[in-house]
């Protein structure tokens, strides 16, 4: 019997959400099977498993953006299965994604209603436009202008407006995929308190998260998935701790996520003096040696991606130099970058790191192509076949061959294929920005193994991380920036949550 697709009447107050036997299936791959389990409103329940154990591909299907290959859902008596986003919004359902889903060249109020502008005789009412806007981001994001283009803003603040647009429907079942990935703690405190606003209206609540912090801070009940099939709800979160979770996540215990090893310093591989550019105020200095991490800190908006960038050559420097092992190094392009032994990582791994729609094998051999150029065809694609198998072996990149979509891969295997690219070429400084946004805690420590392991064959490697705890677990050294400067350096010992965050709290300049 074919399930009913939209209702007539809009979802009551008080309904649960149920999964009933969700199966999906992709060529090659089982994403998930047979998934049951009821999130009731008036609750925050958190979704939690390894990358690629089916969350972000049930909240597709929650949103319309895939067809189960088996099951349905309903929302109290109604049985439903969605054939598109439109659909799934008719049903007052509402799913922030972990991408963004926003025009970058329209204003933010633009995007915050589009497809329902206020318009009279053909015209968009600008006047009320802005009002409505105003009215959406008030308490969330008060500090954004409806008229900015959402291009020019930073990752964090479009994520505040996918959350707001996605809040304006009024829906009854609203799901988040690692909606705070991008969000400073101010930020993250006001979708705390948001969702916090929602339970006690009655919504069903998803929330996914790979913070444990966070799940233990706003959630109510838990479900456990692994490998695309369900393990466990957790209905009481007083009765389960950190361990039991992270256990019951990746079927192992893991002590110390971040295993640190101290290692001994080598020459300086990266002289940075006096470097200006766009994103930094004041003119930053610094060194990093052969075989050390260096970590950099900061909150939103303090220069760290934008240091980064100029560094990988991905913006053009306006003052200051830089040097390699004690040769100066020009950068006009990542090019330059990537010829002299500068490899950068991005944050927006899906916009600036991977090919979606190319191979897994593709996006691992892409940049080490140029090297083995003068190889015949039938050599070249030997050794690129070869390295692939290699890169995805020594990684661990779960995927069911070299040959699948990439974009079909969890984000975790995603950053460890991008990981791969690189350590397919020679290396002397590698830029990690982010590296574990959006990742579960399984492949996390799989990461901070390669980061340590590159460490310890004499790579200088810079980590731009917004987890505190990170950067104090994996870091030798911490460059802290505010507001565009360089504001305070610590080194291991010195480094807790409280120094840092005291360094990178913005002050009142004269």
């Amino acid at each position: 019997m074919q399930q009913q697709t939209v209702r007539q009447e809009p979802v009551r107050a008080g309904a649960s959400l149920r999964f009933n036997g969700i199966g999906k299936s992709f060529p090659g791959v089982q994403a998930l099977a047979n998934i049951s389990f009821v999130a009731h409103p008036g609750q925050v329940h958190a979704l939690m498993g390894e990358n690629g154990a089916g969350k972000s591909t049930l909240l597709k299907i929650l949103g319309g953006a895939y067809v189960p290959s088996s099951g349905h859902l309903q929302i109290g008596e109604q049985s439903l299965t969605f054939k598109s986003t439109a659909e799934s919004i008719a049903n007052r359902v509402a799913v922030i994604h972990q991408e963004l889903h926003l025009v970058p060249e329209m204003t933010v109020a633009e995007n915050l209603f589009l497809g329902h502008l206020p318009a009279r005789f053909g015209l968009i009412r600008r006047g009320e436009l802005r009002h409505r806007a105003l009215a959406l981001l008030k308490g969330l994001a008060d500090e954004i202008d409806p008229q900015e283009k959402v291009a020019r803003l930073s990752l964090g603040q479009r994520q505040l407006v996918e959350i707001a647009k996605a809040l304006s429907r009024g829906a009854h079942v609203i799901a988040f995929d690692e909606p705070t990935s991008s969000l400073s703690a101010r930020e993250i405190d006001r979708l705390m308190a948001i969702i916090g606003r929602l339970r006690d209206e009655g919504k069903v609540v998803l929330y996914v998260s790979h913070r444990m912090e966070e799940v233990f801070r706003i959630c109510d009940a838990v479900t456990v998935f692994k490998d695309g099939r369900y393990v466990r709800t957790f209905e009481q979160m007083s009765e389960l701790t950190h361990d039991q979770l992270v256990t019951c996540m990746v079927g192992r215990d893991i002590q110390d996520i971040y295993d640190y090893r101290a290692r001994e310093r080598g020459e300086v591989a990266l002289k940075v003096t006096g470097l200006l550019g766009p994103g930094l105020r004041e003119p930053v200095s610094f060194e990093v040696h052969k075989g050390e991490i260096l970590g950099l800190f900061g909150l939103v908006g303090a220069g760290r991606t934008e240091l980064l960038r100029l560094l990988g050559g991905l913006a053009r420097q306006s003052a200051g130099s830089l040097e390699l092992q004690g040769v100066e190094l020009k950068l006009r392009s990542p090019r330059d970058a990537i010829a002299a032994g500068v490899l950068l990582c991005p944050e927006d791994r899906k916009k600036e790191g991977i090919m979606p729609l190319s191979s897994v094998a593709e996006n691992i051999n892409i940049s080490a192509r140029g090297a083995h150029s003068t190889l015949g065809c039938l050599l070249r694609g030997v050794w690129e076949r070869d390295n692939a198998a290699q890169q995805i072996r020594a990684l661990n990149v779960k995927t069911p061959s070299a040959a699948q979509k990439i974009m079909y891969l969890s984000g975790g295997n995603q950053q460890k294929a991008i990981l791969g690219r690189w350590l397919s070429m020679p290396m002397k400084v590698l830029l990690l920005d982010e590296p574990t946004r959006g990742i579960d805690i399984g492949a996390k420590a799989e990461i901070y193994q390669i980061i340590h392991n590159l460490a310890a064959s004499g790579i200088a490697v810079i980590v731009v991380s917004s987890d505190l705890m990170e950067v104090i677990g994996i870091c030798d050294r911490m460059l802290v920036l505010c507001e565009g400067a360089v504001c305070g350096e610590l080194s291991r010992d010195q480094a807790n949550e409280s120094n840092l965050l005291q360094m990178a709290l913005p002050r009142q300049r004269g």
